[in-house]
């Protein structure tokens, strides 16, 4: 039972989802290492939640592809922080759009991205489920 909780989150349709999450995991350390180091005083909360993206994305393809009960529980903690982050975000974003003269990763819902930012962390926490039973 152990070895199936290791390999369930990273076994079937969990391999897209980890590559989905790495993916983001690179484009998110890119797009706020870039940000950061090229004009981080024009826009400096909406470049540091693009570090907290990448972060959360790391953490999350990590924990995923890994699938021990630790690591399940991790990923649970980052896609449900995932997803307060891109409403939060998408919400201040929309609401007060002066506050982020630059987009985030979940600036606008993750709008920038095709709002898959939005949709991922809850197919995440959809498969950690699934897989857990």
């Amino acid at each position: 039972m152990a070895d199936d909780l290791r390999t369930a989150t990273r076994s079937g349709p969990g391999r897209l989802l980890i590559a989905v999450y790495a993916l983001f995991a690179l484009a998110a350390c890119a797009r706020s290492a870039t940000q950061i180091a090229t004009h981080f005083d024009r826009a400096p909360l909406a470049y540091l939640l693009s570090a907290l993206a990448a972060v959360v994305y790391v953490v999350a393809t990590a924990c995923l592809a890994k699938g021990s009960t630790a690591s399940r529980r991790l990923a649970v903690v980052s896609c449900a922080l995932e997803l307060f982050g891109v409403i939060a975000v998408g919400t201040a974003s929309v609401v007060v759009p002066s506050a982020f003269p630059d987009a985030t990763v979940w600036s606008v819902f993750g709008m920038g991205y095709g709002f898959v930012p939005l949709v991922l962390p809850v197919l995440g926490l959809l498969w950690i489920r699934h897989t857990g039973r």
